[in-house]
């Protein structure tokens, strides 16, 4: 698998932003203390901006920046043998052909490392006016299954299934994880205290209010004030 194939099985932004919102409250709920967390999202990455992420503790990332023109893709597998540390630099083709309204992201110092090169070994972005995602023209080493490590990065956005989630938390996180309250949230339903429960009985909702509010997450509470008095919809 390599970008190509990726950017054919990625849903459209609107359904990958939720998608990432999902996925980063139910890390929250799954794992109080955020360095122990994969999947991240932050509505005040910029003032214009949105940005999802994904850190495995190994070495390996991803971050998604959404804004007002699209979104934009960049990962990075240490093990990738298209890793700029063993090619000079990022691999040809893969960030040349990356548009103006994405152009910095490619220099955003946080996706780079201290002398500047971009940290990538995948890159994929779509414009409000695509009707697809876009990679730059690749020319892939041959005889490998893996090349840019999108298989291994995005296995989570390609398969964006509760069950698949699920899979992934209770590998990692090594506890049972409840598939009602994974597909709760990944419907984007407001938060109740009995989904925390489901997922956490040590949590609160209270203690979530901040992560929820950098995912731009409702809560049920939140819901509740917002429906006008006598409503029962």
């Amino acid at each position: 698998m390599t970008a190509y194939d990726v950017a054919r099985l990625l849903p459209d932004v609107p359904v990958l932003r939720d998608l990432c919102r999902s996925m980063a409250v139910l890390e929250a709920v799954l794992s109080p203390d955020w360095e122990s967390r994969y999947h991240s999202f932050d509505a005040n990455w910029d003032p214009a901006e949105e940005m999802a992420s994904m850190r495995n503790g190994s070495g390996d990332e991803y971050s998604i920046v959404f804004l007002a023109g699209g979104a934009y893709i960049r990962g990075f597998d240490h093990e990738a043998v298209m890793s700029p540390y063993g090619n000079d630099g990022p691999w040809p083709g893969l960030l040349e052909s990356v548009p103006d309204t994405f152009h910095h992201c490619v220099e955003e110092p946080a996706f780079c490392d201290e002398d500047g090169m971009p940290v990538v070994t995948v890159c994929l972005w779509r414009e409000d006016a695509d009707d697809r995602w876009r990679v730059g023209e690749i020319e892939y080493p041959e005889a490998e299954r893996d090349p840019d490590g999108s298989a291994h990065l995005f296995a989570l956005l390609i398969d964006p299934s509760p069950e698949a989630f699920q899979r992934f938390a209770e590998d990692y996180y090594e506890v049972p994880v409840n598939l009602d309250a994974v597909r709760h949230i990944y419907a984007l339903r407001p938060l109740t205290q009995a989904v925390v429960t489901l997922l956490n009985a040590d949590l609160t909702l209270e203690d979530l209010a901040e992560d929820l509010a950098a995912c731009r997450y409702p809560s049920a509470t939140e819901w509740d004030a917002s429906r006008p008095a006598g409503s029962s919809a």
